[in-house]
């Protein structure tokens, strides 16, 4: 460390060099008068980037962003009160989707806590729920320990948000102590031989056997692809495991659930033996979990053992990490002889529903199809989000970027620009709808500051569409409160009052005019593709209803 941070002189400038010998130099936040010695701090560490968005939502979300695309520890800073608050959509959505972030928030001064000081919040309190960990440091000489911990902990097993709130008066006092903390470390339940010989023994035997690879092994993709080739088991990636296995891959089935593939939705309730990797089983994956791979025994992998048989019962349970069990099963493969069962997944994997007119299924498979291998696709949440999880192709692990299990609109355009920042070398591109997109429009400042050449495209069809597709299917056309067009803005006006080049398409000759243009821009570009008001996404499995269940075309009289 340069000689010149050799002893920090008090909190705030522990808190900034615990964070730069834990290799953490990049981090989004907003100041405020409970974090203000964070930030007077902050000037005398030049080799931190630190990067102002334009709400503490923006940081968090963008912190998730470098973290699903880098695999690194995400970190975010906010005051008190209401900035720790506004941090807590961004803490749950990372607790859902096991995403390793460290929140940083400060406090009042400890004499006034539990007081109702001015914009005091309990954030320890209001996170527990939603934290691995949450901790209150009350003496200056405990920053760097509590940073080690929360960085061990966040990483350390299933990933996962740690909130550190640290009151303003000891950001101020004087730091006696050590700088050494306690290093990350990341330690693995160990892996039973008996539940990996009662896995075999099933594989061994399965007919119609099916793979299914959520997000919990994304560190995993070279084994998952060895281990599904060498029993020759086609494979199934959830929303949050697309790309682990690849999709040109003639294995890969696409994904299951709610507007999962035909092919997948089929696979499972056929299949006689379902081996589980690194997922939860949610219910927009299961469906009705009573019908849920009926004909199966299920092995389930996965190294938090609170998942295992939560929501669908596990046969064998295999407490691992997804690479050390995917190992363990490869070494003792027997490649299975089943090529009716491989053909007949292949048949269901050419059923899909064409978007051969303008619409917003046109409009994404146009964009999805200018993709480069190692562009980095984040999404919102809504009609557009399934659509690009049909339509994009990933051949790569953290390539595709969205909020799964929260299902947070607002995420896809921050978490992009974090994105881009963690991986500069390769193109950030996101697909928002025209109301996600305006829950965190104003980051566009932080585009045009740090000039971030996130390339948006925003779907206006003038709806809060995948909500409008429910009432027109299950409420017999009641929009209620979904329309936004009247009060939309112009979003090439937007963009332009924040001096960002934009594009408007009505219809596909003109998105495939401005389409390479836009992705092309050598700096921060908007895409506004103007779509038909009424569609819908399929297949669908209804709410309640079992993927067998799955409406795979849409009903007389639904827009496609």
């Amino acid at each position: 460390m340069d000689e010149i941070h050799a002893q920090p002189k008090n909190g705030a400038h522990a808190l900034w060099q615990t964070l730069i010998q834990h290799g953490i130099t990049t981090v989004f936040g907003y100041p405020g008068g409970a974090i203000m010695p964070v930030y007077d701090a902050l000037t005398s560490y030049p080799e931190m980037r630190h990067i102002l968005t334009r709400h503490e939502q923006g940081a968090v979300h963008a912190a998730e962003g470098w973290a699903k695309a880098s695999g690194k520890i995400g970190v975010c800073i906010a005051t008190s009160g209401p900035g720790a608050t506004n941090l807590v959509t961004g803490i749950t959505d990372a607790m859902m989707d096991s995403v390793p972030l460290l929140a940083i928030t400060g406090n009042v001064a400890r004499f006034l806590l539990g007081t109702d000081g001015f914009q005091e919040a309990d954030i320890t309190g209001i996170t527990m729920p939603i934290t691995k960990h949450s901790f209150l440091v009350r003496h200056a000489a405990d920053i760097p320990r509590a940073v080690a911990e929360a960085i061990k902990i966040a990483t350390s097993g299933r990933p996962g948000p740690v909130l550190i709130d640290i009151p303003k008066d000891v950001q101020m006092e004087a730091f006696v102590g050590s700088l050494e903390g306690v290093r990350p470390k990341k330690p693995l339940p160990q892996l039973s031989s008996a539940s990996i010989d009662e896995a075999v023994a099933l594989l061994k035997q399965a007919k119609q056997p099916v793979m299914m690879v959520g997000g919990g092994a994304m560190e995993a993709s070279a084994e998952i692809i060895a281990l599904a080739h060498a029993w020759n088991i086609p494979v199934i990636t959830t929303l949050m495991g697309l790309g682990i296995f690849p999709a040109s891959d003639p294995l890969w089935l696409g994904m299951p659930g709610m507007h999962g593939s035909v092919a997948s939705n089929r696979a499972i309730s056929n299949a006689d033996v379902l081996l589980g990797i690194g997922l939860r089983f949610d219910d927009r994956v299961t469906g009705k979990i009573a019908r849920f791979a009926p004909h199966a025994t299920i092995i389930h992998v996965d190294i938090d053992a609170a998942e295992i048989s939560k929501l669908v019962r596990a046969h064998v349970a295999v407490r691992a990490d997804a690479k050390e069990a995917a190992l363990a099963l490869t070494s003792r493969a027997v490649k299975l002889e089943n090529p009716e069962w491989i053909a007949k997944t292949l048949e269901w994997k050419s059923r899909f529903v064409t978007h051969s007119k303008w619409s917003a299924g046109q409009a994404i498979k146009m964009i999805c199809d200018q993709l480069r291998p190692d562009d980095i696709l984040s999404t919102d949440v809504g009609q557009h989000q399934m659509l690009a999880a049909q339509l994009a192709r990933f051949d790569k692990p953290r390539r595709w970027l969205t909020s799964g299990g929260l299902g947070t609109m607002g995420f896809g355009f921050p978490s992009g620009i974090g994105a881009a920042l963690a991986e500069p070398q390769v193109r950030s591109v996101v697909i928002a709808g025209d109301g996600g997109f305006q829950m965190t429009a104003q980051e566009l400042a932080t585009l045009t500051r740090y000039q971030i050449p996130v390339k948006i495209a925003i779907i206006n069809n003038s709806f809060l569409g995948m909500v409008r597709q429910w009432q027109e299917m299950f409420h017999q056309n009641n929009y209620s409160e979904v329309y936004l067009g009247d009060d939309n803005p112009d979003f090439v006006k937007l963009a332009d009052a924040y001096s960002i080049k934009a594009f408007r398409a009505s219809d596909a000759s003109e998105l495939e005019r401005v389409l390479l243009e836009w992705l092309d821009y050598p700096g921060p570009c908007l895409l506004e593709a103007v779509v038909p008001n009424e569609h819908g996404v399929f297949p669908m499995v209804p709410a309640g209803a079992s993927l067998q269940e799955s409406i795979e075309e849409p009903p007389t009289g639904v827009k496609a």
